[in-house]
């Protein structure tokens, strides 16, 4: 009956705080009713990788494009003539949409001439179905886009750029333009002479200076108005066009930039306010989430979508929002794997007194939290059967990690010794934890542009050195250092101290590089140097982006946690000699 009575309780709260946190939240004010001027759209969906020349159908374009017939008046696309893309503007027209049509120029360069051909070959095809395009569905197609990008890639330079530019115009009727984030018209202001319109992306997350989502709508006005400033001196009244605006609902914090699926329905809602009030033409991107786009620009590039891969809406455009719409069924979940741990315990509880037995029901509960979550994350984040299979070792991994963890959770707290191999075992998989880390934190000083903190990976290790470290001080009463020590902790005895320090001061040593390596990121950004142009201004205002870095912080104090043990037992077990 004890059993069972507070097991009601912490179910109960668990459902309470559940619930609380996982309310709708209001966003902003609601788009107007109609339609959105225009959406971004590659149709691809799970499985398709332009890359790989796996395209959708014809039917499922059909689909994609009646849903889209719906929010918005116009679509842009990216490129002409591969796979089933030329199918585009009939399939557009019949749901009443027109197209800004685009071509995708990649480079020409290559290590010999026939591959340098090819190249050119695939940009001349390009172009050609661009043209051919444009001219047959001229009540569909209303303006074209030469390129996307190619100048911040380097993949071709503004003469060569300018050239296709200029055969298109001598070919087509509509209008013509370029496509690329909003520095580039300022780097080569050439290139407003030979457009009809500029096209510029306004991407505040991806600034070099990051933007919170709060001061974005008055960036994108100040941006707009500077383009348009630089634009009149050389070009007067030439019509200006945000090709792509938008926010990642899922990903890597960068500053203040904050990835989240509320932070993106406040941006587009925001935006769409300060384009109708300042009269801007604007797009959108994108329509739907892009999981092939994982391989390249990790969980931030397959999340820009107001629909998921599964075409349903990520957020409404109107009311108040949820983070974690599905939150209910998570808690489902959590609450079997909780009622079955202490089904499995529930001999040994019964001899428990109350606060232990409290404690025992508690930890549970958060842990069976900790992994519903992380399965969750890991799989919606998981884009191909390899990174599946990653998913499905980490769960396993960590479910072995919690059953070690409650076992030597009830040892303690009913005064009795662990077993040898259980000791080991437990040892190894906080090796195990700390190797991944090690790794993980070395990737990301180096080059984590779109590398994901891992703490969601560490995290059900992290919360059971915590809970075991909190039973030894405040149950056991054993003092704090003593309390946090391998030997407190999972009763293993270090036979290396000197070992045992040198993997706490890898850990330190790489948060320090990671801290080095994002600060060193902002600081050698175009942009950022023109913004600060004195190495002090630059340096302060670096660092103050990368220690304002929420998912940064977690992630270092995930590594000073697993630090602390092996400092400790590496200490003492030196003082004793």
């Amino acid at each position: 009956m004890k059993i069972f009575s507070w097991l009601t309780v912490v179910i109960l709260l668990n459902v309470i705080f559940s619930w609380a946190t996982n309310l709708p939240q209001y966003v902003g004010e609601d788009v107007p009713s109609g339609k959105l001027k225009s959406l971004s759209y590659a149709p691809f969906r799970e499985g398709h990788d332009p890359m790989l020349e796996i395209f959708p159908n014809e039917s499922q374009m059909d689909e994609d494009l009646e849903l889209l017939g719906n929010v918005t008046l116009n679509i842009r696309t990216y490129a002409s003539a591969e796979g089933s893309m030329p199918l585009i503007p009939d399939l557009a027209k019949k749901h009443g949409l027109t197209v800004l049509q685009g071509a995708w120029l990649g480079s020409v360069k290559a290590d010999d001439s026939i591959k340098s051909a090819k190249l050119k070959a695939k940009n001349d095809l390009e172009i050609a179905e661009l043209i051919r395009s444009a001219n047959e569905h001229p009540d569909v197609v209303k303006r074209v886009l030469v390129g996307n990008e190619v100048l911040l890639r380097g993949d071709l330079e503004p003469d060569e750029l300018i050239e296709y530019i200029r055969q298109v115009k001598r070919a087509v009727k509509q209008p013509v333009s370029y496509a690329d984030v909003w520095s580039m018209y300022m780097k080569y202001p050439q290139l407003i002479k030979e457009v009809d319109f500029i096209t510029i992306h306004i991407l505040p997350y991806w600034e070099d200076e990051p933007i919170s989502v709060t001061d974005a709508p008055a960036h994108i006005e100040r941006i707009y108005k500077q383009v348009q400033k630089e634009a009149d001196s050389i070009s007067p009244n030439k019509p200006i066009l945000i090709g792509e605006s938008g926010w990642p609902s899922g990903g890597k914090q960068r500053g203040v930039s904050v990835p989240s699926v509320l932070n993106e329905a406040q941006f587009i809602r925001a935006f769409i306010k300060v384009a109708t009030q300042n009269g801007f033409d604007y797009n959108i991107v994108e329509a739907f989430n892009q999981p092939w786009k994982a391989a390249f620009e990790g969980t931030i590039g397959a999340n820009w979508g107001l629909y998921n891969g599964s075409r349903q809406q990520v957020f409404p455009l109107t009311g108040n929002v949820f983070e974690y719409p599905n939150w209910y069924k998570a808690l489902a979940v959590t609450t079997i794997l909780f009622l079955g741990v202490v089904v499995i315990f529930r001999k040994v509880l019964t001899g428990l007194c109350t606060i232990r037995l409290l404690i025992f029901l508690v930890i549970t509960q958060i842990l069976a939290t900790l992994f519903v979550s992380q399965g969750e994350t890991l799989w919606l984040t998981s884009y191909t059967h390899f990174q599946r299979a990653q998913t499905l070792l980490i769960l396993s991994f960590n479910a072995v990690v919690v059953s070690f963890v409650l076992q030597r959770i009830i040892n303690v707290l009913t005064k009795q010794m662990t077993s040898p191999e259980l000791v080991k075992r437990l040892y190894y998989c906080l090796l195990a934890i700390v190797a991944f880390a090690l790794c993980k934190t070395a990737i990301l000083a180096w080059d984590g542009r779109y590398v994901n903190f891992p703490t969601i990976v560490t995290q059900l290790m992290i919360v059971s050195l915590i809970s075991l470290a909190a039973i030894n001080r405040f149950i056991e009463k054993m003092p704090v250092s003593a309390s946090v020590n391998l030997t407190a902790l999972f009763g293993y005895v270090p036979r290396k101290p000197s070992c045992i320090t040198r993997v706490c001061y890898g850990l330190i040593g790489l948060s320090v590089l990671l801290i080095i390596g994002e600060s060193y990121s902002f600081m050698v950004s175009r942009d950022f140097i023109m913004a600060y142009p004195s190495m002090i201004d630059r340096l302060t205002t670096a660092i103050l982006f990368t220690l304002t870095n929420t998912q940064l912080l977690f992630w270092l104090a995930s590594l000073s946690i697993l630090a602390i043990p092996f400092y400790v037992s590496g200490k003492l077990h030196q003082s004793h000699l």
